[in-house]
């Protein structure tokens, strides 16, 4: 895979399709390669290219030690905007890639052409709040999970009891969860970035337009969390898709495809108006 250098490190990125270039941001402790599932063969469908990446700590981008903070990621992301070029560019992020959009959307305006906000929120709840905090004693503690357990633990937090109510499903993606479990050094710094900060005030500043989808089970970023970030940022629309958790983008692919590529076609104008690319785009 093809590397840039941004904020002393080097991250790994992937390009595919031809057409205007949407950046997807990926979520916590997971690979860009996530997205190419389901989001970018039906986004090169629909006549978008689309730049995926690795965030530090996800091998084969850098993994340096120690705990990394949000704006080590915004600071990465935005790195990556400027090497390829991209900006004003249309984003789509998912839970902390999401909050990583927010970022950029309100320190950056001029580099955000729209954003798709998938699974997000403004701030965190007490539940979250107490989510976070245990995640973070497990991750310092230095106690190693079975995979097994963890699995469970995943697919418990993640899924929709539509999924876990399912055997065949429910055994597929306790497999999957397994086999992709990861505690390396990398994954590690992801437990120390700060996503129950309250941003409630900033998203009122947001001038692209933006949706927000969001999930009926998720239990991490809950509709009632999402629909608040909807509410704040000025041209903001809303998105809910039954039947899914956390990430409902590999339970339900299809209504959530829809739901980007019908937001990104209906600001096709805007996104002619803009200037996608520059003339360094290395690929």
């Amino acid at each position: 895979m093809p590397h840039v250098n941004t904020n002393g490190i080097q991250l790994a990125y992937q390009h595919t399709g031809e057409g205007p270039a949407v950046l997807l941001i990926m979520g916590s402790s997971a690979g860009g390669q996530v997205w190419t599932m389901h989001q970018t063969p039906a986004l090169n469908r629909a006549g978008y290219r689309t730049v995926t990446f690795d965030h530090r700590g996800i091998a084969p981008s850098d993994a340096p030690a120690g705990r990394y903070s949000m704006e080590d990621m915004v600071a990465d992301t935005l790195g990556l905007i400027e090497e390829l070029d991209l900006a004003p560019c249309r984003v789509v992020g998912v839970s902390l890639g999401s909050m990583i959009a927010q970022e950029l959307a309100i320190r950056h305006p001029e580099l955000i052409t729209c954003a798709v906000l998938i699974a997000t929120r403004a701030r965190a709840d007490a539940l979250r709040v107490a989510i976070t905090e245990a995640d973070r004693a497990l991750a310092d503690s230095g106690v190693r999970l079975p995979a097994s357990y963890a699995a469970v633990t995943s697919a418990m937090r993640l899924l929709s009891p539509r999924t876990l109510s399912d055997s065949a499903a429910a055994a597929m993606w306790l497999e999957v969860l397994e086999l992709s479990g990861d505690s390396g050094s990398g994954v590690y710094g992801h437990n120390w970035i700060d996503t129950t900060a309250d941003h409630r005030e900033a998203l009122k500043g947001i001038t692209a337009p933006c949706r927000v989808i969001a999930f009926a089970d998720d239990l991490v970023t809950p509709p009632q969390l999402c629909a608040e970030v909807a509410d704040l940022i000025p041209d903001c629309d809303l998105v809910e898709i039954p039947d899914c958790g956390h990430i409902g983008y590999l339970e339900r692919p299809e209504a959530v495809n829809a739901a980007i590529i019908e937001f990104l076609d209906k600001h096709s104008q805007a996104f002619q108006n803009a200037q996608p690319f520059g003339n360094a785009l290395p690929f």
